[in-house]
């Protein structure tokens, strides 16, 4: 593939996703924080970069993924606001934001791209682990639809759906709208299957119904196996599902909407953070359930 992509944060998502875009014949630089989690993808073939400026530079496209506004904030601007990516980034290039943020941050980012002639997307995706190791994650995409055409090859690489929904700052807003439903999702099955057990009935089964019955969706069956099972392998930590529940009450907030629903449904994230359980997946806040 001619265009060049470079991957900055390479946490559970940007490793998966630099990893298919590899795999798909892109020419592909990385680069994290911690530079170990990088090797890997060095050893695949990527350019592994110092620093978040020298991996943008050569860059036609430059995709961030990351856990909140002030690492998004901290690699794209630097210390002095013009030493990150954004800043090394050539004219006509396109910065892509794909990470989980505030909708006020991304329209800055939008906007301070476009005074130094950079092209920009929000394109946060939904999936998690599994979508993003197997190329199969969907796109969310909000900015000019040209820019997306250019950008369409190294996001088919990596998604198996790509969705324009709106101008910029579209995308972050649908995300967080996505995420505040899966959090109060999660947060109900919790409490649903901690009742089933607590009542002596057969966990399993009552997983099963729920899965395949009317409260059933994709997240439901995935993360009520991971209940039953105990498997907390990380797929979605639970300290970003707290902070996206935040960022959702915040946006909210702003369109007069109190999302009251979505404050209830934080609270167990919040405290299974807090007890030791911040590594793990979302799934594992039905622990403190069991627990009481």
């Amino acid at each position: 593939m001619s265009l060049k992509v470079t991957v900055v944060g390479l946490g559970i998502m940007g490793a998966g996703m630099a990893r298919q875009l590899l795999q798909k014949g892109f020419e592909v630089t990385v680069w994290n924080r911690d530079a170990s989690k990088a090797r890997s993808l060095g050893a695949a073939g990527a350019r592994v970069a110092s620093s978040p400026a020298d991996a943008a530079g050569d860059a036609d496209l430059v995709i961030a993924m990351l856990a909140q506004d002030d690492a998004s904030r901290a690699v794209w601007f630097g210390a002095d606001g013009n030493s990150g990516a954004l800043g090394a980034m050539r004219a006509g290039a396109i910065a892509m934001e794909s990470s989980t943020l505030t909708v006020g941050w991304v329209r800055e980012l939008a906007a301070a791209a476009a005074t130094r002639g950079v092209g920009f997307l929000d394109a946060p995706v939904t999936g998690s682990k599994m979508q993003a190791e197997s190329g199969a994650l969907s796109f969310l995409v909000g900015g000019p639809t040209e820019l997306l055409e250019r950008a369409r090859p190294a996001l088919t690489a990596m998604g198996s759906s790509i969705t324009h929904v709106g101008p910029s700052g579209s995308g972050a807003l649908v995300k967080l709208i996505n995420n505040f439903l899966c959090g109060v999702q999660v947060a109900s099955l919790a409490e649903a299957l901690a009742m089933a057990e607590r009542s002596g009935l057969d966990s399993r089964q009552v997983a099963h119904v729920l899965s395949t019955g009317s409260p059933g969706s994709p997240l439901v069956r995935m993360v009520a196996q991971r209940m039953v099972d105990r498997a907390y392998a990380p797929n979605f930590f639970v300290p970003l599902m707290a902070k996206d529940l935040a960022y959702a009450q915040a946006e909210f907030a702003r369109a007069g909407l109190p999302l009251e629903s979505a404050g209830v449904a934080r609270k167990p994230f919040v405290a299974a953070a807090a007890a030791g359980l911040a590594e793990s997946d979302i799934a594992s806040i039905i622990e403190l359930l069991r627990a009481r």
